[in-house]
């Protein structure tokens, strides 16, 4: 097939964040592609919508297997975390890695299908259930050498935010900053054993697939206590606020959570509620504005 037109979003995003780089790795793309097609027997589709960061289409290998090619910017830091996360889990409650090449920012990786995701559950009990079923079989001692982040490395976006505002909080609410704060303090400094995490596991990032009903996609790779993994389901997704009892939608997320993890019920709310403000900062790091609707459900928890 030709290649599909770049969205002018995505140009946009490479060329901000790369500049002339990026721009020269977007008209690299087509040919890179073509090669990986011939290296990996593959046969790639139209970019799927909404691209972020990398460029990421579905392909069908020669034996007819579905895949999904992945590429990023070279030398991306977060794509090769994820590649040794996948590399780590091995298919265990998330999508395999079929193969890649770091060095030019290229994944290939199992294509789950159906592929709905989570949200397509009605009932939130039970997609609470779901998401805590793929956490147990993901979760696994982090390797003694690991060279991911920690959670206690992500917890540095407090003290950016701080330097950013001198000494401030800028748009984001003061009390909620300081409580997160508070918690991030207390919990890193009584944290269980190091698990490698997925890191960022919402509901999107969980889909119906065919050799187990729900497998996860799209790892951090972070290495911390299971109770941290947790906390991305307490703050998404956004139109849970519109539920008619939106805080006892997430005292019953925080019940389920519990039950079928074995895990301290104020652990998950600290980390749900100190995770969601620093969620709301990263969105203003990276695009400009607080994620004012991560904030919702911090004050939602907080209420408790």
């Amino acid at each position: 097939m030709s290649f599909p037109p770049i969205p002018e979003d995505f140009a946009r995003t490479q060329t901000s964040l790369h500049g002339e780089a990026g721009l020269a790795w977007l008209n690299r793309l087509p040919a890179f592609t073509e090669e990986l097609e011939e290296r990996w027997s593959l046969e790639v589709g139209p970019p799927f919508p909404n691209l972020s960061y990398n460029w990421v289409v579905p392909a069908v290998r020669d034996d007819g297997t579905p895949a999904v090619l992945k590429l990023s910017f070279p030398g991306d830091k977060e794509f090769g975390t994820e590649a040794e996360a996948l590399r780590l889990f091995d298919g265990g409650g998330i999508c395999r890695l079929l193969g890649m090449d770091l060095d030019r920012g290229a994944m290939l990786l199992e294509r789950l299908e159906p592929g709905a995701p989570l949200t397509t559950v009605d009932n939130d009990e039970e997609a609470t259930a779901l998401a805590a079923n793929v956490m147990k079989k993901l979760w696994r001692p982090a390797p003694a050498d690991h060279g991911f982040p920690t959670v206690s490395n992500w917890a540095g976006g407090f003290d950016r935010l701080r330097r950013r505002f001198e000494g401030g909080t800028g748009p984001m609410p003061a009390r909620l900053v300081e409580e997160a704060e508070s918690l991030f303090a207390d919990l890193l400094a009584s944290q269980g054993g190091p698990l490698l995490l997925h890191g960022d596991l919402h509901q999107e990032n969980i889909l119906t697939a065919g050799r187990e009903p729900w497998l996860a996609i799209d790892p951090k790779g972070v290495v911390g206590e299971a109770a941290y993994d947790t906390a991305a389901l307490l703050h998404n997704p956004v139109e849970a606020l519109d539920a008619p009892d939106p805080k006892r939608l997430l005292e019953r997320r925080l019940d389920v959570l519990s039950w079928e993890l074995g895990l301290d019920p104020a652990r998950i709310r600290a980390w749900g509620l100190a995770q969601a403000v620093l969620a709301a900062y990263w969105s203003l790091e990276d695009g400009g504005q607080v994620w004012n609707e991560a904030l919702s459900f911090a004050n939602l928890l907080a209420e408790s």
